[in-house]
């Protein structure tokens, strides 16, 4: 396969490059890396199937050649990142889906859409299956997020419906692993780090809201099954586990050995209370479902993070 991949510096899709990668596919790796990391392309350039683009996908892209796949994971995805890029999270999500469904289009090639949890906002059903329309507020410091993965799902299968793109939608639930950007201000990453520096776990709220984490390897299972079945509206993907957010930063705080203590900051506004995906569909659909508990991703991320920290 010969597939066109956005967001390839990021954490997803720098794990699905490399496994489309030692498939034997080609990979067209496309970034502007405003948040993905150079150091994720690392891996990837020794391949010789991979090629990067460093380019805005929230203007039209064109690419020599026939596609297969045109695989959209381009976009901020932790809060601090995409409040501090309101205006370019919204276009990449909107203009951007548009471009390379367009671009899809005229390759004749299948289209796959990276949406998220966050399209359920702060859910008053639960666990959420993908019929449950969702509680998103749409002018809330979040919705840049929230309103624009719902619009680029909406897009999506309007391009399926008017013009026959085959397309699929994969609803990610919270993800974690090797090769996160320290820095990215999601909760495992900041713990870990917070952890390992001695310094102080930053819990917003009482820590009492609930996440549900999915080792990457598990997700990208998902998503790689995802792409070899014909079905266009959108599958959850995500652990069912939920944990508490202070029970995460217990955890942490065990598997690190840190001595850090727990500060309490208060909680932003719109922040989830509850968040686990009914995964029903993805059973059924993909046979699947998590196989890393969350005590040994945690083990392996924290690894790569020492590593990272001290080289």
């Amino acid at each position: 396969m010969r597939v066109l991949l956005t967001g390839a510096a990021g954490f997803l899709g720098s794990h699905l490059a490399e496994r489309l990668l030692k498939e034997g596919c080609e990979v067209i790796g496309v970034d502007n890396l405003s948040t993905g990391q150079r150091r994720n392309l690392d891996r990837l350039v020794a391949y010789p199937g991979f090629r990067f683009l460093q380019v805005d996908v929230a203007r039209p892209l064109e690419v020599e050649g026939p596609l297969d796949w045109v695989l959209h994971f381009a976009s901020p995805a932790s809060p601090p990142r995409y409040l501090k890029l309101p205006i370019a999270t919204l276009l990449v999500n909107a203009e951007g889906t548009r471009h390379l469904l367009d671009l899809a289009l005229r390759k004749g090639a299948r289209f796959f859409l990276a949406s998220t949890s966050e399209v359920y906002g702060d859910p008053l059903v639960h666990p959420q299956p993908e019929t449950y329309w969702g509680n998103v507020n749409p002018i809330g410091p979040r919705s840049i997020y929230d309103e624009g993965k719902r619009y680029a799902e909406a897009l999506t299968l309007a391009y399926h419906r008017a013009y026959g793109v085959p397309v699929r939608i994969v609803r990610i639930f919270n993800s974690y692993g090797p090769f996160m950007d320290p820095e990215d201000g999601r909760v495992v990453s900041t713990f870990i780090v917070q952890a390992l520096k001695g310094e102080p776990l930053t819990v917003f709220g009482d820590g009492s809201q609930t996440r549900s984490f999915c080792y990457v390897d598990d997700l990208i299972e998902g998503i790689r099954r995802l792409m070899e079945v014909d079905y266009p509206y959108p599958v959850n993907l995500g652990n069912p586990e939920e944990y508490r957010v202070l029970e995460l930063a217990q955890l942490v705080k065990e598997l690190t050995g840190s001595p850090s203590p727990v500060t309490f900051l208060p909680l932003p506004e719109d922040d989830p209370r509850q968040r686990r995906p009914d995964i029903t569909l993805a059973r059924k659909l993909l046979s699947w479902e998590p196989k890393v508990p969350v005590r040994e991703g945690l083990s392996r991320t924290i690894a790569y993070f020492k590593e990272l920290l001290n080289p």
